[in-house]
């Protein structure tokens, strides 16, 4: 759901799918927040570092997307 949403707005980059979770389990897309906080403590980066990417390496890669 939320990649389609990202994809819907053409969005490119960096960006935060904020969702809800309906009482029967359904995912609704609540706002795209195409500039989320940034700093080390924000939620954007701790997300990226649940899944192994830490804040120096995001940033990184985000570079370099924009690069390319």
């Amino acid at each position: 759901t939320a990649v389609k949403a990202f994809k819907a707005v053409d969005g490119a980059g960096l960006s935060r799918v904020d969702t809800f979770v309906t009482p029967d389990g359904e995912v609704m897309v609540n706002e795209i927040n195409t500039m989320p906080g940034f700093t080390p403590i924000s939620m954007y980066p701790k997300a990226w570092e649940a899944t192994g990417i830490g804040y120096t390496e995001l940033i990184t890669k985000l570079i370099d997307g924009v690069l390319r």
